[in-house]
């Protein structure tokens, strides 16, 4: 069984590589047979397409790098759209030789519904996992799932029903990121490894894993560290997708700590300071109060606020109904007002400790009431192999 898999930034690439090894033990247990392979193959499952490191370590032949497709916003991509269209080229390509048995497209519509569009011309089954959010703005686009995608696998709660409701064959299997157990490393030996003070609070910065929103957001993050002096430290995750000398020649004079890994410098964070997207998820996970900031182009700005659909930006509020932690979006995404509202939540007291008891309802609320005791990329992996043996005439069972 032969599968393109396409992920197109840092947090469609984890989910792409969770899947890949949940899918590799899935088919394991399924059989050779009900896939479609000799009875005496070895290796079931082979994968190609668009990934990074962590999909290259899963096993997947990556013919296009994550980083290249990394760009934000309606005036960003209009700028790149000449390099993305030779990298599909590139792709589909690559997809005539190989002929591949299924499609799976994470997240990136602005490349990802092409490809699905493609594949399905070329009778390739296409599942798309981490639906685009086209809940949020340019609704009409759901046409475009309906046409071309065999089956959706959503991650929040409340986009299952959203998309049955426009005629789409939708399953919520859970966030990737729900089940994730605490960083095994304690505080003490964390500060060791990358020679922080134990005795500080610190402050995690996540300004995005694109380049484009990390010039957008990153400076003023710095901006209000260095109104903290020597009081925190601060600790910014190098996102998979970014090279630190490109973070440290935005750094310059603030003193911030890079750290690989963005779980364990989030849990034993005091509070975070982090750009909307999937870090806000994980920050919610690891049960950090933080402070959601975002900028884009002034045009970008302008051109999709009016489309935009729902009452809140960050992911979190927008599961939990309310605000449950503050946004600073566009003009509102100053210094002072991050250190304002970081001020509110530092200390112990009832806004902090209302923030944490709401971020763990969030979480509750990703893992949904499933009762089948499997993690959400098994439960992805199962609905793949399920529409490949329908379409192949093969059972699960």
């Amino acid at each position: 069984m032969r599968i393109l898999i396409s992920a197109g930034e840092a947090s469609g690439e984890m989910y792409g590589a969770q899947l890949m090894e949940a899918l590799q033990c899935a088919s394991a247990r399924v059989g050779t047979a009900a896939l479609g392979c000799p009875a005496d193959s070895k290796s079931r499952l082979e994968f190609f397409g668009v990934g990074g490191q962590r999909m290259r370590a899963a096993g997947c032949d990556t013919i296009i790098d994550a980083k290249d497709l990394s760009v934000v916003g309606i005036t960003e991509i209009l700028a790149h759209l000449p390099k993305i269209w030779d990298l599909f080229r590139k792709l589909i390509a690559e997809a005539e030789k190989r002929k591949p048995d299924l499609a799976i497209v994470i997240d990136s519509p602005a490349f990802n519904w092409r490809v699905a569009r493609a594949m399905c011309k070329r009778g390739v089954p296409v599942v798309y996992y981490v639906a685009p959010q086209f809940w949020v703005w340019r609704q009409g686009r759901v046409r475009l799932l309906r046409k071309y995608v065999g089956k959706t696998l959503v991650i929040f709660p409340f986009e299952e029903q959203f998309f049955r409701d426009h005629g789409i064959d939708a399953t919520f299997v859970g966030h990737p990121l729900a089940d994730l157990p605490r960083p095994a490393i304690e505080r003490e030996e964390y500060s060791k490894q990358h020679q922080l003070d134990p005795e500080k609070h610190w402050i995690t910065l996540m300004p995005g894993s694109r380049k484009k929103e990390v010039r957008m957001n990153l400076p003023t993050m710095i901006e209000a560290a260095s109104q903290f002096g020597r009081t925190y430290e601060f600790v910014l995750p190098v996102a998979a997708t970014l090279e630190a000398g490109f973070l440290k020649s935005l750094i310059r004079t603030q003193r911030v700590t890079l750290v690989p890994e963005a779980l364990p410098a989030l849990y034993h964070s005091r509070a975070g300071i982090i750009a909307s997207g999937t870090a806000t998820v994980e920050a919610a996970i690891m049960g950090t109060p933080f402070i959601m900031v975002y900028r884009v182009s002034a045009l970008t700005y302008v051109l999709g606020k009016p489309r935009v659909k729902v009452p809140h930006f960050a992911m979190v509020n927008l599961i939990a109904g309310k605000e449950v932690v503050p946004e600073l979006v566009q003009q509102n995404f100053t210094a002072k007002n991050v250190v304002e509202r970081l001020q509110e939540i530092l200390p112990d007291g009832d806004t902090r400790d209302r923030m944490i008891e709401n971020l763990a309802q969030v979480k509750a609320g990703l893992r949904g009431s499933h009762r089948d005791g499997l993690y959400p990329a098994e439960r992805a992996a199962a609905a793949v192999l399920e529409l490949h043996c329908s379409k192949a005439g093969h059972s699960t069972s």
